[in-house]
């Protein structure tokens, strides 16, 4: 008999889903497109989140990537050329420190959540409609 099986990685399926579902409304609030990405950033954090972030292809110029390597304990946040003007640095700036806060009390998915509902709130509402 097929059973599923759960998450291999550091999240159970209800904080995956909690996640999944801040970045749905995150992107269909603001029409940015929001990303995360959890892991090792390397020597040069910023280059390799700016890097991860042109990977995103033609979505990019409208894309937020939020990078985040716990071991490192650094967070990385790249905005494209028409993300930038909707969610300035000192938006983005206090979504990390609200992230950071909860990351020290060892809460990665509440600080992905709330960093997300930061920027989303700091970005607006679609101006497309």
């Amino acid at each position: 008999m097929y059973e599923p099986s759960g998450p291999s990685g550091p999240f159970s399926t209800r904080q995956l889903a909690r996640l999944d579902e801040a970045l749905t409304l995150a992107s269909r609030e603001t029409g940015l497109d929001f990303s995360i990405y959890l892991g090792e950033l390397g020597d040069d954090s910023r280059a390799q989140a700016e890097s991860l972030h042109t990977r995103l292809g033609d979505s990019a110029d409208n894309a937020v990537l939020i990078a985040v390597s716990p071991g490192q304990r650094v967070i990385e946040v790249v905005t494209g050329t028409e993300a930038m003007y909707r969610l300035p640095d000192r938006g983005a700036k206090l979504a990390v420190m609200s992230m950071v806060a909860s990351f020290k009390e060892g809460d990665l998915i509440g600080g992905l959540v709330s960093g997300l509902r930061m920027m989303a709130d700091q970005a607006g509402s679609d101006p497309r409609g």
